[in-house]
């Protein structure tokens, strides 16, 4: 098994009305191999917040599959030009400052409890 965290550096305040979209029903959950979906909110930064999002996957070739895939690319893309509301408002800047995917191996597991 391993574990793909994606470390989201957000603009203050926006973190936890962020979080939700990456457990929300879509197309990753019946990609093959993923296990389990958690997202964490990094306590105490002044600057700036972050979340930790952490995949869980049978294997590492399961995980390109899924980054490599359409769905992946759809899933991650910005509105174009024209998708917009039609009354020409502005679209919205990215409260994204930026990301880092880490990858694991998982060495062991203790379940307590």
């Amino acid at each position: 098994m391993i574990v793909v965290t994606n470390r989201i550096k957000v603009k203050k305040g926006m973190a936890a009305a962020m979080a939700p979209r990456f457990t929300a029903a879509g197309p990753l959950d019946s990609s093959k191999g993923i296990l389990k979906v958690e997202v964490l909110l990094t306590q105490n930064l002044t600057d700036y917040d972050e979340l930790n999002v952490n995949t869980y996957w049978e294997s590492i070739e399961d995980f390109h599959a899924w980054k490599d895939s359409d769905a992946f690319k759809a899933a991650h893309q910005r509105p174009g030009a024209g998708s917009g509301p039609s009354d020409g408002e502005a679209k919205k800047e990215s409260p994204i400052l930026g990301s880092e995917l880490i990858t694991y191996e998982v060495a062991g597991i203790k379940e307590i409890g």
